[in-house]
């Protein structure tokens, strides 16, 4: 099927209407008196669902009871707790049945192992709609199951930080957890992410807000010290040091759980799961780009370079030309 011009124009008038309306109220309401909402920011690839897969299965060994929600549009968040099998989305499942004339059950949604509860709220395909909304959307279908009369001791909240639009901001912007923590690496491009966070953070704290960062895991540390120092300098506790490690790499790509007390890693998770519920949400203090810059060596990143300005002249290239000027000239008396 073809669109021609006069379609491609309206589903993309359409698209533009979606993203410009205004966002649903969420109740925000706690689910139980002791349960923790925790959300989880970083980059894209950063090591986001592998920390989480292997954190809450930790905390499920410990005797907590967990629920994991995948609010990334790669609904990859549960695919290494469950073997690389990827489960229904919640977006999917309540698109199916919406057409179908019947009602999402949780069984159709959330799956457990290990003692773990995970779910996916999954996206919309690429170009066919806004993945905040999807979010949002996604938790409302969540209040429906009974989402605040469910008993955890932690829900555990996996965002993509690359995307700042509403819903990937809920939990900071509503209030809906209690603190946020950052998994990055020794690389400019997960601290930025990091650090867009803590400016969030601080942004809704500014506006009366009490969602706080707990700390930062760095992930795949090669033990050159930069998260070390974006931590120090932003003012969280450092939470974990999960190694640059091959039998961590091989592991994690073989879809293997090593945060269990019966593998090698155990007590790094063990101690990981512990300091994430303990905690305090703390107000960070986000830096400036040069700041975040001075954290590298100006090899790494240029951070020494100069600024050129351009001029029009440079702009037009081979059709500059030559114009007659106004400006009145007065010789050297």
């Amino acid at each position: 099927m073809t669109l021609d011009a006069p379609n491609l124009k309206d589903f993309d008038q359409r698209l533009r209407d979606e993203a410009n309306e205004p966002l649903e109220e969420i109740p925000v309401t706690e689910a139980t008196k002791k349960t923790q909402i925790i959300a989880i920011y970083g980059k894209g690839g950063i090591g986001k669902s592998f920390t989480l897969a292997n954190l809450s299965h930790m905390m499920a060994e410990q005797g907590k009871r967990v629920l994991l929600i995948g609010c990334d549009p790669k609904s990859d968040t549960t695919s290494l707790l469950f073997g690389g099998k990827a489960c229904p989305t919640i977006i999917e499942t309540s698109t199916k049945k919406k057409l179908a004339g019947e009602e999402v059950k949780i069984g159709d949604v959330c799956f457990k192992r290990g003692g773990v509860f995970a779910m996916e709220l999954g996206g919309p395909e690429v170009g066919r709609g806004c993945g905040g909304r999807g979010i949002i959307h996604g938790f409302e279908l969540l209040e429906k199951l009974g989402f605040h009369d469910w008993d955890f001791d932690y829900v555990l909240l996996d965002f993509l930080g690359d995307v700042v639009c509403g819903g990937f901001g809920l939990p900071i912007a509503r209030d809906m957890a209690q603190k946020v923590i950052l998994v990055g690496s020794n690389d400019l491009q997960s601290l930025y992410v990091a650090n867009n966070v803590c400016s969030a953070v601080e942004y809704f704290r500014k506006l009366g807000g009490n969602v706080g960062v707990a700390g930062l895991v760095i992930n795949k540390d090669d033990g050159t010290g930069e998260a070390q120092a974006f931590a120090e300098a932003v003012k969280i506790p450092v939470l974990a040091s999960i190694p640059q490690d091959e039998d961590l790499r091989r592991k994690s790509a073989n879809y293997q759980i090593v945060g269990t007390s019966k593998g090698p890693w155990g007590e790094l998770f063990a101690g990981l799961a512990e300091a994430v519920g303990i905690a305090p949400p703390i107000r960070p203090a986000p830096l400036d780009q040069d700041g975040l810059l001075a954290l590298f060596s100006a090899e790494q990143t240029g951070a020494d370079f100069v600024l050129e300005p351009a001029t029009d002249t440079d702009m037009r290239g081979k059709n500059a030309a030559n114009k007659k000027s106004l400006e009145v000239v007065y010789d050297d008396v």
